[in-house]
């Protein structure tokens, strides 16, 4: 039987699921396992999150992990993130990516090592350095791993440090909208209220003219907000459709403190993926920071599921 120090594994359950002619019928539930209670484990499988009463359980085990996306897919949705996070300035250094966006946020304020820099690497860091020096922003480089690896052992011992790991998780959007309300009360709009910049404010801090570049400058975008009967703002969420039209990038889902609990973040993440399906994307993706748990269990009930992720070192 499986037990809590297998949680986030592959698991494959084995339900009891009637009998037929006499005979006891069995069918399989493959998916990472989210929760192990007193009655029930909790799988979360790539058509949703299925409960299985321990009541009904046959056997289960851990099974292998599924294969890692390859390296041309990891670069590829790090290249659809950043369109969907543009900063106001990139200077290219072979095929990385030094952003700036006057310190909002670290994903844009980073150098992004997708590809060859045209450089050694000590010489490429060198770069690196200097650009941020110039921006007058401390050194960043989100390392996409396992695709960067040789960046990240470079970073190590030239004495930069670890900030955090964020990860980068996915799903079908056809799943994700079998798993969510159509979030009918939110409003969709190319343009945030005041309400939704002071609530990002408030999570952010003041905000730089940089980071209005780095919210609407996204061609397909879409801002998703709800306000109560008075115009207070509810919860807010931002989406858009980068990558060659297919992924969703879902960003800056939150809820007033007084309006949690009612399956408002839920709802805004349907809405979201509604209005990317309309325009012929077929997947979602998201960042969020590996030590943020209660945004992680959210995200595996909805279905999503780890892709790949990256670390964030920084040069102090």
């Amino acid at each position: 039987m499986l037990a809590k120090s297998d949680l986030g594994s592959r698991v494959v359950v084995r339900r009891f699921a009637g009998y037929r002619d006499d005979r006891p019928q069995f069918t399989d539930v493959l998916g990472d396992l989210t929760e192990v209670g007193d009655s029930s484990l909790t799988v979360a499988t790539s058509h949703g999150v299925v409960v299985v009463p321990l009541a009904e359980v046959h056997r289960a085990k851990v099974v292998p992990a599924r294969r890692g996306p390859t390296a041309r897919e990891i670069a590829a949705l790090e290249l659809a993130a950043t369109e969907a996070w543009p900063p106001p300035v990139v200077e290219e250094l072979g095929a990385w990516r030094l952003r700036a966006a006057g310190g909002y946020t670290g994903r844009a304020n980073s150098a992004l090592p997708v590809g060859d820099p045209g450089l050694p690497l000590p010489a490429a860091l060198d770069a690196v350095v200097g650009f941020y020096r110039r921006q007058g922003l401390p050194p960043q480089v989100d390392v996409p791993l396992p695709l960067a690896a040789s960046v990240e052992r470079e970073l190590i011992r030239a004495g930069w440090h670890a900030e955090c790991t964020v990860e980068v998780q996915v799903c079908a959007l056809d799943e994700l909208i079998a798993v969510t309300p159509p979030g009918d009360a939110f409003e969709l709009s190319r343009d945030m209220s005041p309400g939704f910049l002071a609530m990002v404010a408030d999570d952010r801090g003041p905000l730089p003219d940089a980071a209005l570049h780095v919210l609407t400058a996204v061609p397909e975008l879409v801002f998703a907000q709800r306000y109560d009967d008075s115009g207070a703002l509810l919860a807010r969420a931002r989406g858009t459709v980068t990558g060659n039209g297919r992924w969703l990038g879902v960003f800056g889902v939150e809820t007033a403190a007084a309006a949690r609990r009612r399956g408002l973040a839920q709802e805004a993440m349907g809405v979201l993926a509604r209005w990317a399906a309309q325009r012929g994307a077929t997947d979602a993706f998201l960042q969020v920071e590996s030590r943020n748990a209660p945004a992680l269990a959210m995200y595996a009930k909805l279905g999503f599921t780890r892709h790949h992720h990256y670390t964030r070192y920084q040069l102090r």
